[in-house]
């Protein structure tokens, strides 16, 4: 839209001429020097070396310093890498075997209208059923309320609540 200016507005939307370079007046040119700057992985990789040559020179007797790591063989490496894999193997097949065994009709737990069901979700560990109850009951009639939890017991965060009518349900979300 620039170009439907008058031509004294255009003038002021025109670039500068860059602006010319001065010599610093503080700093003498034939006193600097360049400098040579470089990162810190070759530090850290020779002090690693000088690390494990010492541990090694010591047959592993070095006590290690609070956060050290202890320098590993290849085949400590390798082993670690293997338990690794097959622990993840082990949570994967696991996974696999509950998800094909779980029955949502069969669950004793999973009761109610999903239309009549409203969900909680992060909510605090402290909170028990008796407070949501309590928070809840203004909205209608509560049929059920469920605090999700994990094998030992602890809360999961989150909950469900059954009311006894649907309306009721739907006029307890903000």
């Amino acid at each position: 839209m620039t170009h439907l200016l008058p031509p004294n507005l255009l003038k002021l939307f025109a670039p500068r001429a860059p602006l010319p370079y001065v010599r610093p007046v503080d700093r003498d040119i034939s006193r600097v020097t360049p400098k040579s700057v470089s990162g810190v992985a070759d530090i850290l990789a020779r002090i690693k070396e000088e690390n494990t040559v010492g541990l090694i020179a010591a047959g592993k007797d070095v006590a290690m310093e609070e956060g050290e790591e202890p320098a590993l063989t290849l085949a400590e490496e390798t082993k670690r890498e293997i338990r690794r894999e097959e622990r993840r193997k082990r949570k994967e097949n696991e996974f696999k075997v509950a998800k094909e065994t779980y029955k949502p009709s069969e669950d004793p737990e999973a009761v109610g209208d999903p239309y009549k069901t409203l969900f909680i979700g992060r909510l605090s560990k402290l909170a028990t059923e008796s407070d949501l109850r309590r928070e809840f009951e203004g909205h209608g009639v509560i049929e059920r309320v469920r605090i999700v939890r994990d094998k030992k017991g602890r809360p999961r965060g989150y909950a469900f609540i059954v009311f006894e009518r649907e309306r009721e349900m739907k006029g307890s979300n903000p």
